[in-house]
């Protein structure tokens, strides 16, 4: 695929989506030679798509007008921008707004968020957020999640963002991050927090059930949650309590908490972990089919890899974290209590979700992301070699590597099966996550390792499970990663490809497209994507970036309707799509 320039004749008129009759108009960009697929899942349709400013202006077999810019995309597919329902590239865009691993698939959003949200901030909540900072430092001039998008604005991104209320960061608003159960006063404080979120922009509310100080809240603090982000417009979504032994009864509360709150109810990174546990996935399933017959909006999103990646904390039980930071370390160097520690870690009946466990054990934890120098050359390797190693049990050494790391070493858990995988990506309801890091293979990326997701789950999709295996047809792969989710999202001009809707376009090569990361080298760009238009802009040409950072904050309806009264009265005032 070609850029081609020429300067065209001044512009009579400058239009947003329609031309004046009598009027002739330049495009801004013109996509010649085109495989159209809308986004809806239809069948490909050959024509051209024409963009003034970062709208369609025309769709259909020959644009009547000349274009400044023009892209011939003889042989390659032109869809809607895909969208990353869970991203956690909070960080990782204020040390290159490019975000490239996840520009060179195609994304043209990603959705932040998960537990724990960049805002709204206490004062001492930004402190520690300032603490925490590991090699990417950046300043923490924000409190309000309206402050921290536009401070991402400021500072420009490629592709757009949009943000869930975390809702372990409301509750550390008002409750800190200790294991209480929140007063009717301080519920409705919280509560009060998810509406000026919402009428900031957030998209719903996010919780995150097996990381404290989140994992500490009850099912009827979700639900009242949940409730006012349904009130605003908005949705809740959750990484469930169980992911394993107690996965069904963590599927029940959810459905429960979109039941009870008329909130619509998205199901993060769905998946099941421990050998004992996959034949759950079939009767899961048919759970969430059931809870949709019976009129629960549920959805979910899932990553296309057996091995999942989150905190080595993960394995070690909740109640070390209440208190936060500072008292889980020093619980961990107290002989007695480290004892206690390491003996329910061997329990598996201990009554809490050790991921460690679920993964048959240390062989099959890897050290992924350490900011230590000191334990960068344990990188790679397996919780059981480095227990090997310093001449401690698996459990000491998870212990010492999060005291080493002084919080969270993170690790890839292999958890989970490949037939569950096929059986969850043909549910028409679910969508595709990274849950990982935009990122590049350069500066301070390079200190530490990722999970392959971050470079690779959506070019995976496509090279595996829609080329390889046929489980997917190329336009339900391309619904599943547009239409699907800005429905969910209520993003009512995304997400599909039609004139007058914004120009989020992505254009690529189903036959080349291809994920090249592993577990061991998962810096490395996917292949395939030629180029992501991004609100009318290209972010990337001809497989490569350009520079430009034309990516917005987007944000949920609560914001829209601020001149109406924000947050309505009932969830019931708002109507919800699944595609």
């Amino acid at each position: 695929m070609k850029i081609k320039r020429w300067i065209a004749p001044a512009m009579v008129a400058l239009l947003t989506g329609c031309q004046t009759p009598g009027e002739q108009t330049y495009y801004d960009l013109l996509i010649e030679n085109a495989s159209i697929y809308d986004g809806l899942g239809s069948t490909a349709q050959a024509g051209e798509i024409a963009i003034i400013g970062d709208r369609i202006a025309y769709i259909g077999p020959d644009a009547p007008f000349q274009s400044k810019q023009v892209i011939d995309a003889h042989g390659l597919a032109v869809a809607p921008g895909f969208i990353n329902m869970l991203s956690w590239s909070n960080e990782a865009l204020f040390e290159d707004g490019t975000g490239e691993s996840s520009l060179r698939q195609g994304i043209t959003l990603e959705v932040m968020g998960e537990g724990i949200s960049m805002a709204p901030l206490t004062g001492p909540m930004a402190a520690a957020l300032k603490a925490q900072q590991g090699e990417i430092q950046y300043d923490v001039n924000w409190r309000s999640l309206d402050e921290y998008f536009k401070e991402m604005e400021r500072r420009g991104v490629a592709f757009n963002i949009a943000s869930y209320a975390g809702a372990a960061t409301v509750r550390m608003n008002v409750l800190g991050t200790d294991d209480v159960v929140p007063t009717d006063a301080q519920m409705q404080e919280m509560q009060d927090v998810v509406r000026d979120a919402m009428e900031d922009g957030a998209m719903g509310v996010a919780s995150s059930l097996i990381y404290p100080p989140g994992a500490f809240a009850e099912t009827p603090e979700l639900t009242a949650l949940a409730s006012q982000s349904a009130k605003c417009g908005g949705i809740y979504a959750t990484h469930m309590r169980s992911e394993g032994d107690r996965w069904i009864e963590a599927i029940e509360e959810a459905i429960t908490i979109g039941r009870g709150s008329k909130a619509p109810l998205e199901l993060f990174h769905l998946k099941v972990g421990g050998a004992k546990n996959f034949p759950k996935t079939t009767e899961a399933l048919k759970m969430m089919d059931d809870a949709r017959a019976d009129g629960v909006h549920l959805t979910a999103d899932m990553y296309v890899y057996n091995a999942s990646g989150t905190t080595l904390a993960a394995s070690i039980p909740p109640w070390v974290q209440d208190g936060g930071l500072d008292a889980m370390l020093g619980s961990l160097q107290d002989p007695d209590t480290r004892a206690k520690i390491i003996a329910e870690m061997k329990d598996p009946d201990a009554g809490w979700e050790n991921v460690m466990e679920l993964a048959g054990g240390p062989d099959n934890v890897m050290l992924a992301v350490a900011k230590s120098a000191e334990l960068k050359p344990y990188l790679g390797m397996r919780v059981s070699e480095i227990a090997e190693a310093w001449g401690v049990s698996p459990e000491e050494a998870i212990l010492d590597l999060i005291l080493k790391e002084k919080g969270h070493p993170e690790a890839i858990y292999f958890t989970m099966s490949e037939d569950s995988i096929r059986e969850i990506i043909q549910k028409p309801y679910v969508s595709f996550v990274s849950d990982g890091v935009a990122m590049a293979p350069e500066g301070v990326f390079l200190e530490s390792g990722t999970h392959p997701r971050s470079y690779g789950n959506f070019s995976r999709v496509y090279a595996h499970y829609v080329r390889d295996e046929n489980l997917l047809s190329l336009p339900e792969a391309i619904r599943r990663m547009t239409s699907l989710p800005a429905g969910v999202l209520s993003l009512e001009d995304r997400g599909v490809l039609k004139e007058g809707n914004v120009a989020d376009i992505v254009i690529f090569d189903p036959e080349t497209i291809q994920d090249k990361a592993t577990y061991l080298e998962p810096h490395q760009f996917s292949v395939g994507v030629d180029a992501v238009i991004v609100n009318g802009q290209a972010a990337l040409q001809d497989g490569e970036p350009t520079g430009a950072m034309p990516g917005k904050a987007l944000r949920g309806r609560a914001w829209s309707e601020r001149s109406d009264g924000g947050c309505r009265a009932s969830a019931d005032d708002w109507t919800w799509s699944d595609n």
